[in-house]
């Protein structure tokens, strides 16, 4: 009897305790050997298709499991690996694939950025025109095998599509595209060919550019490559999957020679489903329908997605043609609310991690399998669950809801213009030129988690954990001083994350104990939850901002996370509009900005990192979302003093497309990252005329590697054929958190010296 089944896309890394993560960092510290390294990520591996087993998960994954990174681990599948990490090695070994990440001491890492709309980020593949790819090991292969042979799993192979895996690579010339493509294709041939042999029915194609919009050559493109694909294997069914968005192009995807097509039902929802209702989908092919969300926590309200589902399986061919499956693959949520002991009943009831996002799509197949009724128990619980949170004071905060009402439709605008504001802070702060400064946080040592868990465990009083940041704050303060940098920070030893510290001291937000997810590598971040209305209580940032500044005389600047990164970085609330989230977190920011500003903090820093990356994925959202942006930040900043000067940060994403809303912004100094991306984004400003203060990151802060004076240099120089020197800054690409003060510190001297050696040829020229 043909029944519908449930498909998972793919499953968190990191382990329900980070288990992964404290794997991969005792290996790179030298703490555990490989063999021991390798056996207890495989270990976790298993455990991972062991539960979603057990949870009755029909198509199970792999392919989804990384040692650090997905997309480069079809690079690596495929030889892609930059030159300079080339050895002509033809199994690529573990040394250098984390080397092509992170970095070593003979070579810079590879680029990092956004996957696509979301907090997580990947590796970019570097390519020449003369790179020819092989296959390395079919990685694939042996981890189908491990499943089908320890876990008699037959399970669904996961793979990055060569379109995509292309398109987000970098290093050709886009003449090479179709050469390169048309050398990959055999290889995903083989690799496929090899998985259908060894007993694979499915494998899960992920082309998710395929939701950006799309030419009729980038159709053409996806024709000719599916096609060959097509032609070259035999057996195996091919389930080309998208999320994030819906596609474009439908009519032409859906005549490509798969056998599946994955659509999101969430993000995409709309477009997706008017897609279906006007040109229908092809009977002799499987819809795999994300309908649960693989991007937020909230738990699903089973009662309308089974009538979704049920208005879906009028389009397809019958119940053996639907596969239910999660939106996006969970890797973008924690795994599981059962650990969470601590939260409110009210909000752990409405929630939902990975494990409970498996179990509502299981049960929603039960329900079209079996008939409705088999489920009523599980939909009145969704609904009442998610009906008590919505009924809520949380929700319900009537002096936010006022303040909203309140906004007009202008965007606010500072009281003088930059020209005006410039000259103002040069007499205010007589900085030099080239001013150097950091981007806010220093090293998060051994000693400062510590301290933060014995506040946290009660083992230090109130007392102890303050005079213990005050000493850090002190000391850092005093080596900034020695190193010689010109405008300082406190170093956030307060803060245990830049986004979950302004969340606790706000309302409407909660936070669990173990909802982590991945960012980049091992690092692993826990985003709050914004689950009620946004409201400022008290000062959050005053007390060690003001103590900071009253040990130097030099400028010591406040430190904010912004509206929309605080927004973005976080699991937010799906019952009201974006733009209302970001103006009430932007009405508390601007709070907290006045108390600053009282306190007399002149230079404060209101961080935007995530501001591109929740950037619509089509053309005719971006305009939108940016303009509501724009309006949060400005609201937050734009009533200050013109002798209060207004930094901005944002890091590793591809600025170009939104220099104009950075403009519109209206700082007074913005930092970019650039080295990470190897100076990149300079060629922006050829093009666009940038006309305010700015920093472009001399050195990466992610890579453990200590930069000369003369790298740093030679970002400086690179940036200053293009940008003006007198609003030029000199800073690292990012917070220095991550790093130990053993690197840190000569990597800051290092910066300050070039600052200096570039300030002496410039100020000859220029004046002092």
């Amino acid at each position: 009897m043909a029944e519908v089944l449930s498909s998972n896309l793919g499953y968190p890394r990191i382990g329900e305790k980070r288990e992964w993560k404290k794997a991969l960092e005792q290996f790179w510290a030298g703490k555990i050997s490989k063999d021991v390294f390798l056996a207890t990520v495989k270990k976790l591996r298993l455990s991972y298709l062991k539960k979603q087993k057990d949870l009755g998960v029909d198509l199970i994954p792999v392919g989804d499991f990384s040692l650090y990174d997905h997309v480069l681990d079809t690079a690596v599948l495929f030889g892609l690996i930059p030159d300079r990490f080339n050895k002509g090695d033809k199994k690529i070994p573990l040394e250098t694939y984390f080397s092509i990440a992170r970095g070593d001491k003979e070579a810079e890492a590879s680029e990092m950025t956004k996957w696509f709309n979301t907090n997580y980020h990947y590796i970019v593949p570097e390519i020449s025109n003369k790179t020819r790819p092989f296959i390395t090991e079919n990685r694939l292969l042996t981890l189908f095998n491990e499943a089908k042979n320890e876990l008699d799993i037959i399970a669904k192979p996961v793979i990055v599509g060569p379109v995509t895996l292309l398109r987000l690579s970098k290093g050709y010339d886009r003449d090479h595209f179709r050469p390169l493509l048309e050398s990959l294709i055999p290889l995903y041939v083989r690799v496929f060919n090899e998985l259908k042999d060894a007993g694979a029915e499915w494998v899960q194609i992920d082309e998710p550019v395929l939701v950006g919009t799309l030419s009729q050559e980038d159709l053409e493109v996806f024709r000719e490559t599916y096609r060959s694909i097509r032609n070259g294997v035999r057996g195996l069914k091919l389930l080309l999957q998208t999320y994030f968005e819906a596609i474009d192009g439908y009519e032409e995807i859906i005549k490509l020679p798969v056998d599946g097509i994955g659509l999101d039902f969430v993000d995409g929802r709309e477009a997706n489903l008017s897609l279906l209702q006007t040109a229908g989908f092809p009977k002799d092919k499987v819809l795999a329908a994300g309908v649960i969300d693989g991007r937020n926590v909230w738990k699903t309200d089973l009662a309308a997605t089974f009538d979704l589902l049920s208005k879906l399986l009028g389009y397809v061919g019958g119940k053996d043609k639907l596969f239910v499956s999660p939106s996006s693959n969970l890797l973008h949520v924690p795994v599981t609310v059962r650990n969470e002991a601590s939260l409110d009943p009210l909000l752990k009831n409405a929630l939902s991690f990975a494990d409970e996002k498996l179990t509502e799509t299981v049960t929603l197949v039960k329900g079209l399998n079996s008939g409705k009724a088999a489920i009523e128990a599980d939909i009145r619980k969704s609904r009442d669950d998610l009906q008590a949170l919505q009924q809520s004071d949380h929700r319900n905060n009537k002096n936010v809801q006022r303040e909203l009402r309140h906004l007009g439709s202008e965007l606010p605008s500072r009281p003088g213009s930059f020209r005006l504001r410039r000259q103002i802070q040069k007499d205010a702060f007589q900085l030099p030129i080239l001013p150097t400064t950091t981007i806010g946080s220093f090293p998060q040592t051994p000693e400062v988690r510590q301290a933060r868990r014995n506040l946290r465990k009660g083992e230090w009083s109130e007392e102890q954990y303050n005079q213990f940041i005050k000493d850090e704050t002190g000391k850092w303060i005093k080596i900034q001083e020695n190193i010689g940098v010109d405008v300082l920070v406190h170093g956030e030893f307060e803060r245990n994350d830049m986004v979950e510290y302004f969340g606790e001291k706000l309302a409407g937000f909660a936070f669990t104990r173990f909802g982590w997810v991945q960012s980049y590598g091992s690092r692993c971040v826990k985003p709050p939850l914004i689950f009620g209305d946004v409201a400022w209580q008290k000062p959050i940032t005053v007390k060690e901002s003001a103590y900071a500044q009253s040990l130097t005389k030099l400028p010591v600047k406040g430190m904010l996370t912004g509206p929309v990164t605080i927004y973005n970085w976080s699991f937010v609330r799906n019952d009201i509009s974006q733009a209302d989230v970001f103006n009430q977190i932007a009405l508390a920011l601007k709070k907290e900005v006045h108390a600053l500003e009282e306190a007399d903090i002149r230079m404060i820093q209101v961080d935007e990192p995530a501001l591109r990356e929740g950037l619509p994925l089509k053309e005719k959202k971006k305009a939108g979302y940016l303009h509501d942006a724009v309006y949060a930040f400005r609201l937050a900043t734009s009533f200050v003093n013109n002798d209060t000067q207004v930094h901005t940060h944002m890091c590793y994403s591809e600025f170009d497309e939104i220099i104009e809303a950075i403009d519109a912004l209206d700082t007074d100094v913005i930092s970019i990252e650039a080295a990470r991306s190897h100076g990149e984004i300079i060629s922006t400003f050829e093009d666009f005329k940038y006309e305010k203060g700015i920093g472009l990151g001399v050195y990466d802060i992610h890579s453990p590697r200590i930069p000369s004076v003369d790298e740093i240099k030679s970002y400086a120089e690179r940036a200053l054929q293009v940008l003006d020197p007198k609003l030029f800054w000199i800073n690292p690409d990012c917070g220095l958190k991550t790093r130990k003060p053993e690197e840190a510190i000569p990597a800051l001297k290092n910066m300050v010296e070039a600052a200096h050696e570039v300030r002496k040829e410039l100020e000859s020229k220029i004046g002092k």
